[in-house]
């Protein structure tokens, strides 16, 4: 008898949940804050734990790092590694793993600890995801980028192949502990390539944070998010708090209902549809916020091309971007070629639809799956004119400006 029509199957289903958290945590690497030990889950932690250091971040904490842990006499080792982008590879993944290794870290008692911006945070978040198939990590964020944005992602990944983020996971670690004192010794352009991604979820969703960066945006960087000293007429501490709060409660508040992106419509994509392949182009010369930044203005040329957005709030938008000291252009998003060629990637990456966001107000966006090449070609030679002049972005005074007390 035929078995050649004949079927079997088995079903299984399975729910896992996830919950992983946030902390602010002041004073950190202070011996009295025991923040650094503790081990998700709780209970105490059996064997050694390796210790992922950001090479910048060791060279300006490095000692106290040390400190800190030889203080309660715990079993660490370290690992050093560069926090560049051309680093973030899959070769500094296998790094990793090697060194989880050779420190006999246990499934679930000895979780890695990264401290340190986002890329190698991603390298580290990866070689956790695949290592023994997964094992809990903890990450320390010390960048404004890594801060309000990597802190809140569920997703790892490493730059392949030329394209940004090609290889990853999504593995949250059970905890992300934020100081925002690491934020005193950042660069001022890696304090506006941070202020790239609160930009972005400004404009897509809280028009209170837009009005915040326009107001205290350029105080926040010139002070690096720090308490002014008593006295003094720096940004209040209060505002810094607020911005940083409101942009991780922004981005928590868009990821967790779709955390495993099986609805390709997210607003947080803003800013990122056609910046990834023009960021790996001009790779060193541009940060991730940068791009980014340069993206939610030729995705608001579309709209203001569209009528979706009055011409004044395009300008607003420019002018905030330069204010906070983010350029809204650069040669690369003048090559109608080069962003089709991005855009057409992006499709692939959304399963064949556009699903581009765009903002209808600043603060609110809809998605559109219908953009042609020539309002690309369009949005491109207004990327020009940003590059030619410097005069668009004083079309609309700021309120602080105007003397709008809204």
């Amino acid at each position: 008898m035929s078995r050649l029509n004949s079927r079997t199957s088995w079903l299984v289903r399975s729910q896992l949940p996830v919950e992983y958290e946030i902390a602010e945590t002041p004073e950190l690497l202070s011996p009295g804050n025991l923040e650094l030990l503790a081990v998700p889950g709780g209970g105490q932690g059996k064997g050694t734990r390796l210790v992922i250091v950001d090479d910048a971040v060791d060279a300006l904490y490095g000692a106290r790092i040390r400190s800190y842990f030889a203080h309660h006499e715990a079993a660490v080792e370290y690992l050093v590694l560069p926090g560049r982008e051309e680093n973030k590879s899959i070769e500094r993944v296998l790094e990793v793993v090697d060194r989880l290794n050779e420190v006999g870290t246990n499934r679930l008692s000895t979780p890695p600890l990264v401290i340190g911006g986002g890329v190698v945070a991603d390298v580290v978040g990866l070689a956790a995801s695949l290592y023994r198939r997964g094992v809990p990590y903890v990450r320390v964020p010390t960048t404004l980028l890594s801060q309000v944005d990597v802190s809140v992602a569920a997703k790892t990944g490493v730059n392949y192949g030329g394209y940004r983020n090609r290889l990853g996971s999504y593995s949250p670690p059970p905890r992300t502990l934020i100081d925002r004192a690491f934020l005193a010794t950042v660069p001022e352009r890696e304090l506006r390539n941070g202020m790239g991604e609160i930009f972005k979820m400004a404009l897509i969703k809280d028009r209170r944070l837009f009005e915040l960066l326009e107001q205290y945006g350029a105080g926040l960087i010139r002070t690096r998010f720090q308490d002014p000293e008593p006295g003094s007429d720096g940004v209040p501490g209060a505002v810094a708090d607020e911005v940083i709060g409101r942009a991780i409660a922004g981005m928590a508040e868009e990821l967790e209902p779709n955390l495993w992106e099986k609805d390709l419509q997210r607003s947080v994509d803003y800013g990122h549809s056609f910046s990834p392949l023009v960021e790996m182009r001009a790779l060193p010369e541009l940060l991730h916020g940068e791009a980014v930044a340069m993206d939610c203005v030729f995705s608001a040329l579309i709209a203001a091309n569209r009528g979706l957005i009055a011409a004044g709030d395009l300008g607003r938008i420019v002018a905030a971007a330069r204010r906070i000291g983010l350029a809204p252009s650069h040669p690369l998003f003048t090559d109608a070629d080069l962003v089709l060629e991005g855009l057409a990637d992006t499709v692939r990456h959304r399963d064949g639809q556009q699903n581009l966001p765009v903002l209808t107000a600043i603060g609110e966006v809809c998605f559109l799956n219908d953009v042609s090449e020539p309002e690309i070609k369009q949005a491109c030679e207004g990327m020009a004119e940003l590059l030619e002049s410097d005069s668009f972005g004083s079309l609309t005074p700021s309120p602080a400006e105007a003397g709008s007390s809204r």
